[in-house]
């Protein structure tokens, strides 16, 4: 097992698969996790050096017990990406307190659990990398969003305490703020009126977060921002 390995949690349709794809044709070998069985089937068959594990982030024994499967069949990865996410509309009267709860523990507490997990073989290593997809709920609160935007807010802060820690161990941490509206099949839907220039692609995504986990050491970045040229901020 001479190829890196890149782990990646939240492997759904969109990022998720762009990123395992994108990191599977670098040359790592990809653990992809996602609570979907079939879709993680499903991807095995596309991606040769890829393996499919079923996890639930939030829960930190399936992730001790993921994460051991990793190690054992894959390898421990230099790279882990965090892109699992737990989302909810409302305000802070709509919305019902255990969701808010839920995805804290899908969005913070994952990372979390995972960083503990695999940041040490990283620092004995002397190099990794450790990235969290995030969005803009991560830098502010607006009203529609009261049971989502404080559980990105306390990852990319939770984000940029591993990265003053780990940075100068060797261990590049990164929040990369994707401030758009995925291309999916069920935002097209959404916005069936819109031009294709409103949607990021889920590949230039998986794209941008390559280049970040792999930027000369004597430039990191820790905060990135990702936007379509035309979109208003």
């Amino acid at each position: 097992m001479t190829a890196p390995v890149c782990l990646i949690t939240g492997v759904g349709p969109g990022t998720g698969s762009a990123l395992a794809k994108r990191f599977a044709e670098g040359g790592y070998r990809v653990a992809l996790l996602a609570r979907n069985e079939a879709r993680l089937a499903a991807l095995e068959k596309e991606l040769p050096n890829a393996r499919g594990f079923r996890c639930d982030v939030s829960d930190p024994a399936q992730v001790e017990t993921v994460a051991s499967a990793v190690d054992r069949d894959l390898g421990g990865p230099s790279v882990v990406i965090h892109n699992a996410v737990g989302g909810a509309f409302g305000t802070f009267r709509e919305i019902d307190p255990s969701i808010l709860n839920r995805n804290f523990q899908v969005n913070t507490m994952g990372l979390l659990y995972l960083a503990r997990r695999f940041a040490s073989a990283m620092v004995s290593a002397g190099k990794g990398a450790i990235v969290a997809t995030g969005n803009t709920s991560a830098l502010r609160g607006t009203p529609g969003f009261a049971g989502f935007a404080p559980t990105k807010a306390a990852q990319r802060i939770l984000a940029e305490a591993m990265a003053r820690e780990l940075g100068p161990q060797g261990v590049h941490v990164a929040y990369v703020v994707v401030d758009a509206v995925i291309d999916l099949d069920w935002t097209r839907k959404r916005w069936p009126d819109r031009p294709d220039d409103f949607f990021i692609k889920p590949r230039a995504i998986a794209d941008e977060i390559w280049h970040v986990v792999h930027q000369d050491r004597c430039a990191w970045s820790f905060n990135v921002e990702l936007r379509p040229f035309g979109e208003t901020w």
